[in-house]
């Protein structure tokens, strides 16, 4: 049998067997819950000892110039380092960033269907087999079908990949972790995210397959219409707030209430709630993710916009995909999770950038349990639910928060 139980048993032979089998699924959990406790306690301890990274960037950054000015180089010499640097550092970890969700995704979707998942490639729970995935789709051959158009077919991807790497700029990552922070960092990072919609056009039109069309007039239709409730739903924390600035956000979600309780945006009575969950939901609308993957749909679609690509190119679209599913958990953490606050001022002594990581993780999980819980929509009940369902409560929320702040003011 698949059970592992042998055939020709007898009736009790088989209860028995199975009682066994249960009672090793459950030492089985609780072992893993007890590796799952003491790698929270040994991340904790570690993140602790480490602290807060910003005085070492600083120092860093310091020790650079003393070695430039003792060099005698000139000025734009530093300047340009000390741009170019955390722009390197920031394409590494776009680069990274997809290999670990991708493992992780894997992993979220065999617990969730009682299997295991990658276990072999690496070792520990086969925490190589994104890399070697990567090298698989690094090392095949790039195929242009007849009849496409050249140059829109080739740059569709780097159209879809470079707003993905641009969205990360104003993005802190903790405390002085911030590539470039400016007052309008929240409209920046929505107004860039939308370009890649030019992208995916461009993908399906290039291409020159029905299927490609189809799936490109799709994403774009889906992408613009789910773009206008997702920017609304931010609008009563900008009200609240005050300030367009991700970091003046994070500022005013810093001090709790009463001096313990968390004044993050996410637990202000209804508003918040409303705003958080119509954000998340028209985020993962906005990376064509499942339960919204009308673009993409292989049973309708065969791949939808990216049919035509394979190898580094089709890697190109889905590192993309995957870096936007960061920074929208990213941006969501700044702007109803009080980005690196902590939950409670006695947990204070964990650095800001471990908070924005676990906050980050923790709503990229939901992305990850949307798309392995809920059944893909149809394509009219997906623009229903954007124009007849979020749209309107987007502009209910936007005008309670009007009348509590005029009541508060009064």
């Amino acid at each position: 049998m698949s059970d592992g139980i042998p055939p020709q048993t007898t009736v009790a032979e088989y209860v028995g067997a199975f009682q066994a089998k249960e009672k090793r699924k459950q030492r089985s959990w609780r072992m893993a819950a007890l590796q799952l406790v003491l790698l929270v306690i040994v991340g904790v301890v570690a993140v602790s000892l480490i602290g807060e990274l910003d005085p070492r960037v600083r120092r860093g950054a310091d020790l650079l110039r003393s070695l430039l000015v003792m060099g005698r180089a000139p000025a734009w010499v530093g300047v340009s380092l000390l741009l170019l640097i955390p722009a390197l550092l920031l394409m590494l970890l776009i680069q990274v960033i997809p290999l670990f969700l991708v493992w992780w995704e894997r992993k979220v979707a065999a617990h969730m269907q009682v299997r295991l998942g990658p276990m072999a490639v690496g070792g520990f729970h086969g925490w190589a087999q994104t890399i070697a995935d990567a090298i698989k789709l690094f090392l095949k051959e790039i195929i242009e079908p007849d009849g496409v158009d050249k140059w829109v077919f080739r740059l569709a991807p780097m159209i879809v990949f470079v707003p993905s790497y641009l969205a990360f700029a104003p993005l802190p990552f903790g405390v002085g972790l911030v590539g470039y922070s400016f007052d309008i960092g929240l409209l920046y990072v929505l107004a860039v995210s939308g370009l890649s919609t030019v992208g995916v056009l461009m993908a399906g039109w290039g291409s020159a397959n029905k299927f490609s069309i189809l799936g490109g007039l799709r994403a774009a239709a889906q992408i613009v219409s789910f773009e206008i409730p997702r920017v609304l739903s931010v609008v009563p924390v900008v009200m609240w707030a005050g300030t367009l600035s991700l970091t003046g956000i994070w500022e005013a979600q810093a001090q709790p209430l009463g001096g313990w309780f968390p004044k993050w945006f996410i637990f202000y009575p209804v508003i918040g709630q409303i705003s958080f969950l119509i954000y998340i939901i028209t985020s993962i609308a906005e990376t064509n993710r499942v339960p919204f993957d009308v673009p993409e749909a292989e049973s309708e679609l065969v791949a939808g916009f990216h049919t035509e690509y394979g190898g580094m190119k089709f890697a190109i679209f889905f590192m993309s995909e995957y870096a936007y599913v960061f920074a929208g958990s990213l941006l969501g953490a700044v702007l109803f999770l009080g980005g690196g606050s902590p939950l409670f001022p006695a947990l204070g002594f964990i650095p800001s950038w471990a908070w924005f990581l676990g906050k980050t993780l923790a709503l990229v999980f939901i992305f990850l349990w949307a798309r392995w819980t809920f059944p893909r929509f149809r394509v009219d009940r997906v623009m229903d639910l954007c124009w007849k369902v979020f749209l309107p409560w987007t502009l209910i929320n936007i005008f309670l928060t009007g009348v509590v702040l005029l009541w508060r003011g009064l």
